[in-house]
């Protein structure tokens, strides 16, 4: 649930601003919005920093060779964050040197080894030589004022060195002698990646100093925090304010300490122009969709609906279908055992590891429904069944995707209507629900062949009847009848397709299925062969194939299932995902 907030007002002196800021900063309760542009030479200096460090912090991230400790943390960080950069567009800039040189390596062996600087200097001579690339048919034509000497061919092409005692040019494609020779460019590409071997150890060196870089990193945040929250402050003569938010259940304990520390301080409650920041609080088996709500950087706004309980059961219920294989779910079971066994003690917040045991499940129970385990076809050759043969029908399951998809709809009206009630204006949403099965109905029937109901035309002139006239109910009947017409016209169409998208559900499942059927029969078929590197290849085949859908089966799911939750319920309950969380300014441990 969405967290109810208190705006708050705090008064301070402004000479004491400083030190009531820092005595704010250890209670962690206020949600701080700025009331001036926070600016200033120690905020700029102060990000110039955290971006420093961070960036070495991202760096040391993808260096993976660990070396004993050779010495004590520097005792200056960001001096050291600032080698680390160095070492790093060093090494970057050999790298990309590096593929300018392998393309003049490629470019030059045709020509064999010389040197450039030898052929330069015969024009002390007056000897001119110069390389060309001659099609092969002119060479004979080729004037007998100019000696040629043919180097390679490509092609129909000749590399070709030309010498004259005049500084001629011929009207083919002359190529500009390079700055070393092939001997150097090798050399050199030799030396430059034992530098590069020397800079990636002395990286790995700083791997010994992250916990310090992120404690810097911490520190560096909340002085920045601090200097914002200082600069943000608003004026009144003597005074400096604070604008803030916290939860109702921490006010009390905020009005006590402004009182105990001599601090001006009023509470209201937020007005409808406010920005109000989200918190959220749920019980632990809901907080379990927390990371994938993270990742996905979605977070409502403070007047709307936490859908999260309805999301982690629609979302497991999706993840179960979309991936439609227990054995599949079984890997991502083990998988996620073994991370939270190997990683599970470095990371607080253990609800990613709860969140994929409760996906990993949902996916082994509809594999046991629909009777498929690393693919279906070979199940049935060798006669086991599914426990829900109707599972595995087209018809049926398209039609139950249908179902789901109106079930879940028709609880976004449902919820809205509660909310509403016992305003007359609920009965709109009441409305929407008897459209969206009709819709079904109709769905059904267009798709799948079903007949279409008497009742089903009763359901869909009812919802109408209770849209047009209940969405803007109005004194004068006009008014009411035109602001209905315009939401059905707007709406009306979408309720159709919002349904018929669920059918994804079904389409994405077969597939995942079908491709797992496609392997095994193609390793089926090398293994008739019957010799050993046959049977290799039929088990690189099986578990390249599995791997393949392993991999996509979670991307899958968080196109088809997120998008299911996040637009087509959301756009109907009417949540926008337009919020931001709540940061209470203080310190963190």
């Amino acid at each position: 649930m969405i967290v109810a907030m208190k705006k708050v007002f705090l008064f301070l002196q402004k000479e004491h601003a400083r030190t009531s800021l820092s005595d704010l900063a250890s209670l962690g309760l206020l949600h701080i919005e700025h009331q001036n542009p926070p600016d200033g030479e120690e905020i700029n200096a102060l990000g110039e920093k955290l971006a420093l460090v961070e960036q070495a912090i991202l760096i040391l991230s993808c260096v993976y060779q660990k070396i004993p400790p050779i010495s004590l943390p520097p005792k200056d960080v960001i001096l050291a964050c600032h080698h680390i950069v160095d070492l790093q567009k060093r090494s970057e800039q050999l790298k990309e040197y590096a593929i300018t040189l392998n393309g003049w390596i490629d470019q030059w062996s045709p020509w064999g080894d010389f040197d450039p600087q030898e052929i330069s200097q015969l024009t002390q001579k007056n000897i001119f030589a110069k390389l060309y690339q001659i099609p092969r048919e002119q060479l004979k034509s080729l004037s007998q004022r100019i000696v040629i000497k043919k180097i390679s061919s490509e092609g129909s092409m000749d590399n070709c060195i030309v010498f004259c005692r005049e500084n001629i040019q011929l009207s083919f494609r002359e190529l500009e002698l390079p700055k070393m020779s092939l001997a150097q460019m090798r050399q050199r590409l030799a030396e430059d990646a034992q530098i590069i071997l020397n800079l990636k150890k002395e990286l790995s060196e700083y791997l010994n100093y992250q916990d310090e870089l992120l404690v810097e990193k911490k520190a560096l945040m909340q002085q920045k925090n601090y200097f914002e929250a200082l600069q943000g402050m608003g004026q009144a003569e003597q005074l400096v304010y604070l604008k803030g938010y916290v939860p109702v259940d921490a006010e009390e304990a905020l009005v006590t300490e402004a009182k105990q520390r001599g601090w001006g301080i009023f509470t209201a409650v937020p007005q409808e122009d406010d920005e109000v920041p989200t918190l959220l609080r749920n019980p632990a088996w809901i907080s379990f969709i927390k990371p994938l709500l993270n990742l996905l950087e979605l977070i409502p706004g403070y007047r709307e609906l936490d859908i999260s309980p309805l999301f982690i059961v629609f979302f497991s219920l999706f993840f179960g279908m979309l991936i439609g294989d227990a054995g599949y779910g079984l890997v991502y079971f083990l998988l996620n055992f073994w991370l939270h066994k190997k990683i599970g003690h470095k990371i607080k917040d253990q609800s990613v590891f709860f969140l994929f045991y409760i996906l990993s499940f949902c996916a082994i129970i509809w594999g046991f429904l629909t009777g498929t385990f690393f693919g279906q076809a070979w199940l049935l050759n060798i006669g086991i069944k599914p426990l829900i043969p109707a599972l595995t029908d087209t018809t049926f399951i398209q039609g139950l995707c249908f179902l789901i998809g109106a079930v879940h709809l028709s609880l976004a009206h449902g919820w809205r209507a509660i909310l509403k009630a016992p305003a007359l204006i609920a009965l709109a949403e009441l409305g929407w629900i008897c459209i969206i099965w009709a819709v079904f109905l109709l769905a059904k029937n267009l798709i799948l062949g079903d007949p279409f109901p008497l009742f089903g035309n009763q359901l869909i002139i009812l919802g109408l009847i209770l849209v047009l006239f209940f969405t803007n109910p109005q004194k004068n009947i006009f008014k009411t009848i035109g602001s209905g017409l315009g939401t059905i016209s707007l709406t009306l169409v979408n309720n159709f397709t919002d349904v018929v998208s669920y059918i994804r559900l079904f389409a994405v499942g077969l597939a995942t299925v079908a491709i797992a059927d496609a392997f095994n029969a193609m390793a089926a078929g090398i293994v008739k062969k019957g010799n050993l590197l046959t049977l290799i290849a039929a088990a690189l085949v099986v578990i390249c194939g599995h791997v393949l859908n392993i991999i996509i089966g979670p991307i899958s799911v968080l196109i088809h299932g997120v998008r299911l939750n996040v637009l087509e319920f959301c756009g109907h309950l009417g949540v926008t995902w337009n919020g931001f969380a709540y940061k209470p300014f203080g310190r963190k441990e």
